[in-house]
């Protein structure tokens, strides 16, 4: 069969120049809108993915270990039939400071070991040097124990000077309680351990030689005329302890006075009160056959460290116990398997530094239970170990060379236990959750859980989606399902309109006006929401009971109108009623009678009052999102079911509201995120206390509160900078998870029930 060519159809061309150039220009649009929907959205991809990187860009660092870079080596220079007894640098590691058995005190370059400065100590002729040790790990003031059972206490310091804008550091030293020696025995005992602590109001210094121990003690007292400080020497009876030898201790609180004895034990005495000095226990520091070859002070002279001859290194402090205190050992290091022979405690941090018999030097973090390095620097056994103030540099003194390391360390502090488990804090009666941060003072232990942070964040959504969640939903359900065209024009916009309204506004107002107006009608607020229900309710009974001709009055979907005056009645009725039933069952106070009776401590700024103000945040978001997919059902589906016989309920709960289940999940879960991640009404109306207590009338902090108070004031790249930006991406990481669940689950319901 063969087609005939179509022929041109006669008539008008409706394929104009015009309709031409309006298709391309419709197809141009088209282009550009597909375009820039799909560049908004990998726009969007994109900004969260940098935020993303750049969190943990910012965190990354707070994991790493610490690193050693040998930056120099030489041979040292000491005199015949004498050792190194103490080694120090000063605060820029650029002056070295060594103090031999013979009694000089050499400056040397650090780097290069050349000799700048070499003191004689002023020590009696033919007497030598047998032990040093700090007053604190911080300090600069040592005490130098003498063959003849003498001390003399120096004090060593650092001049700095800027000729043509070059620091110039000059070592000087300084014998602020006089160059006379101090007997510390009666008798010429070599003073093989010695301890010093010094105060205000009081000098302590203690010694141990052949199994001897003694104390002197020394009153301050202030000339009010000269300023000048005068010692007035006071005599310390300690108690008799057997097999007293070597290493001796003092608490920097004075308080205590440790001492090795035989058998691997450590005696403590209470020496508070140097009159009456008592004995307190003897501990045990090892289980098996151990022997114990290094004890140390951390810094802030809480803790003690201890070190084995199998490696093992312990932290020990005193735990209050009712009435009395007990030495615990709180967690332990491991370095090898070779004795500890120095225990090194660095100044500004709660780290250390340990060394064996093999010349394996390893740096350790107490609170972080983290063993930041470990590594060998010598082939025979390290002499002297000293790090710099800051931390960023190592002095090892071997038998034949010394060894300058740069030391990169920068944020000890962090471990996946200091975050999120409990913890063992300086006394503190037991392990704990702790958030806090910084202190007045060096010998802070920096408290860094991000526990209590999430637990605040997630008890602060909670009672606020208990309260938002659901009256937004009901009101959704109603304004969409049941009320009159009408009244729901004007109702929707209203509600919608308390979103705009801005959250520090809404947290002022919880703070300065909320949280005292439940403090004072604590009983009326729960009072509030029992009546209430139950004057809708008795409302409701009423109302089904009238005539029909009154009730048919009401057009239908504007009954919840006549609910305002019934919801204004009850309210007036339950702040009525709460104060004689406080007068009558709670003696007039119903916060005093809660924290005697039932042990619940009530705050001011609590959750309550979050709930309430973040509940009052949160409704509108959840409302309106759930108000549309419920208005958004088809309305087939629902004439479809009441023609079928169901009733408007039935219809409700087995329609519309399955259908509309994959939009009220996604409000509820965009609510939720609104909550977690609200700032303002958090941070001025709950106290910012970082506690975990699931106590209503508790206050919280929350992680993104905790970010908005204290990145101001955080040093940039410091550690606590840093862990602000690992709570930031903790709250990112959370919000992310949940939305995705939330997400998978949306797409299930959907899929489930569209069919409907």
């Amino acid at each position: 069969m063969h087609h005939r060519p179509m022929e041109k159809s006669p008539g008008v061309d409706f394929y104009t120049p015009a309709l031409k150039r309006y298709q391309t220009l419709r197809f141009i649009k088209e282009k550009l809108a597909h375009w820039g929907v799909a560049t908004g959205g990998l726009g969007v991809i994109l900004a969260i993915a940098l935020i993303f990187f750049y969190l943990l860009y910012e965190v990354a660092p707070l994991f790493k270990g610490a690193k050693l870079n040998l930056e120099s080596s030489y041979s040292r220079q000491i005199t015949e039939n004498s050792t190194v007894l103490f080694l120090a640098m000063d605060e820029y590691a650029e002056i070295a400071l060594r103090i031999l058995s013979s009694g000089q005190a050499i400056f040397s370059s650090a780097k290069s070991g050349q000799l700048i400065k070499q003191l004689p100590l002023p020590i009696p002729e033919g007497v030598k040097v047998t032990a040093i040790a700090r007053a604190s790990a911080n300090s600069n003031l040592l005490v130098i124990g003498l063959s003849n059972g003498q001390v003399i206490l120096v004090k060593q310091h650092y001049s700095i000077s800027w000729p043509d804008n070059q620091r110039v550091i000059t070592p000087l030293t300084s014998y602020p309680y006089g160059k006379q020696p101090i007997h510390l025995f009666s008798q010429a005992h070599a003073i093989k351990g010695v301890a010093i602590s010094d105060s205000d109001e009081r000098l302590l210094i203690a010694g141990s030689s052949d199994n001897k121990l003694a104390m002197t003690a020394f009153s301050k007292k202030e000339d009010f005329l000269t300023g000048e400080t005068r010692l007035e020497q006071q005599a310390v009876v300690l108690p008799v302890i057997k097999g007293a030898k070597g290493k001796v201790l003092i608490s920097e609180d004075q308080s205590w006075l440790y001492t090795m004895t035989e058998k691997n034990q450590l005696a403590i005495i209470n020496v508070s009160n140097p009159d009456k000095p008592r004995f307190h226990s003897r501990v045990n520091l090892t289980e098996g056959s151990e022997n114990i070859t290094a004890i140390e002070s951390l810094l802030g002279g809480v803790s003690l460290l201890t070190g084995d001859s199998s490696g093992q290194i312990s932290q020990w402090f005193l735990v209050r116990q009712g009435e009395s205190s007990e030495l615990k050992l709180i967690r332990r290091f491991k370095l090898a398997d070779n004795p500890i022979t120095q225990l090194i405690p660095e100044q500004r941090q709660k780290g250390f530094l340990a060394t064996d018999t093999r010349g394996q030097v390893g740096l350790f973090y107490t609170t972080a239970h983290r063993v930041l390095l470990t590594q060998q620097l010598s082939d025979t056994p390290i002499n002297q170990l000293a790090i710099s103030p800051r931390g960023h540099a190592l002095i090892v003194d071997s038998d034949s060379t010394q060894q300058y390391y740069q030391l990169e360390n920068e944020h000890p502090e962090l471990s996946w236990s200091a975050l999120w488990d409990k913890i063992w804090y300086e006394s503190y009666d037991q392990p704990e959750f702790i958030w806090q941060s910084s202190a007045s003072n060096n010998d802070f232990e920096p408290k860094l859980s991000l526990t209590p942070l999430a637990f605040g964040t997630l008890k602060a959504a909670f009672y606020a989606m208990l309260l938002a969640t659901p009256l937004a939903i009901c009101g959704a359900i109603y304004t969409a399902y049941f009320m009159a065209p009408a009244l729901r024009r004007k109702v929707k916009p209203a509600i919608e309109l308390m979103e705009a309204l801005p959250t520090v506004i809404l947290g002022f107002l919880a703070g300065l006006w909320l949280a005292p107006f439940i403090e004072n009608h604590l009983l009326g607020i729960f009072s509030l929401l029992l009546l209430v229900p139950v004057g809708i309710l008795l409302f409701a009974l009423v109302w089904e009971s009238l005539p029909g001709n009154i009730r048919h009055r009401v057009p239908d979907g504007w009954h919840a109108i006549l609910l305002i005056p019934v919801v204004l009645a009850s309210g007036a009725l339950a702040f009525a009623l709460a104060v004689p039933i406080e007068q009558w069952l709670f003696h007039g106070d119903i916060r005093t009678w809660l924290t005697t009776e039932l042990g619940i401590p009530y705050d001011q700024r609590n959750a309550l009052v979050v709930g309430l103000a973040m509940g009052f945040a949160v409704i509108p978001t959840i409302f309106s999102i759930a108000e549309d997919a419920i208005f958004s059902v088809p309305r087939h589906l629902t004439y479809g079911s009441l023609a079928l016989g169901a009733t408007p309920w039935q219809t409700l709960s087995r329609v519309v509201l399955l259908t509309a289940s994959p939009g009220i999940f996604s409000a509820v879960m965009i609510g939720m995120g609104r909550a977690v991640g609200e700032t303002m009404i958090v941070l001025m109306a709950t106290g910012n206390t970082p506690i975990m207590d699931a106590n209503i009338f508790e206050g919280m902090r929350t992680l993104a509160a905790n970010i908005a108070v204290e990145m101001p004031e955080s040093e940039v790249g410091s550690s606590h900078y840093r862990i602000l930006f690992l709570a930031a991406l903790v709250l990112f990481l959370f919000t992310f998870v949940v939305n995705t669940a939330a997400e998978i689950i949306r797409h299930r319901l959907r899929k489930r029930y569209s069919s409907l």
